[in-house]
């Protein structure tokens, strides 16, 4: 049993933490690429939820630089997701380690 009322304040933080999986699944975050011409959306579960190529980018004959705009962009777009779900954990336990969660 833990002292005082620090089981019910653990209890407390678990439904917190619980309801956070849930926000995060609507909180989107946007990257980049290209100039703007490569979006990618990723939700605070760090899931890629939408992409989009503006038209004049898609070069059959410059594939490999569509490739490399969307790389760019998921990569950025799931970096920022990942801070954002870091931060909003770090409020509920007052912990702010990187790469913990």
């Amino acid at each position: 049993m833990l002292p005082g009322g620090m089981g019910k304040t653990l209890q407390e933080m678990q439904k917190k933490l619980a309801k956070l999986e849930t926000d995060l699944k609507e909180r989107v975050v946007e990257s980049t690429a290209g100039g703007g011409m490569v979006k990618v959306r990723v939700n605070g579960q760090e899931e890629i939820v939408d992409v989009k190529i503006d038209a004049s980018v898609i070069n059959p004959d410059d594939k490999q630089l569509l490739e490399d705009m969307i790389l760019a962009a998921s990569n950025e777009g799931v970096k920022k997701a990942k801070k954002l779900r870091e931060q909003e954990i770090a409020k509920i336990t007052g912990l702010n380690m990187p790469g913990l969660f």
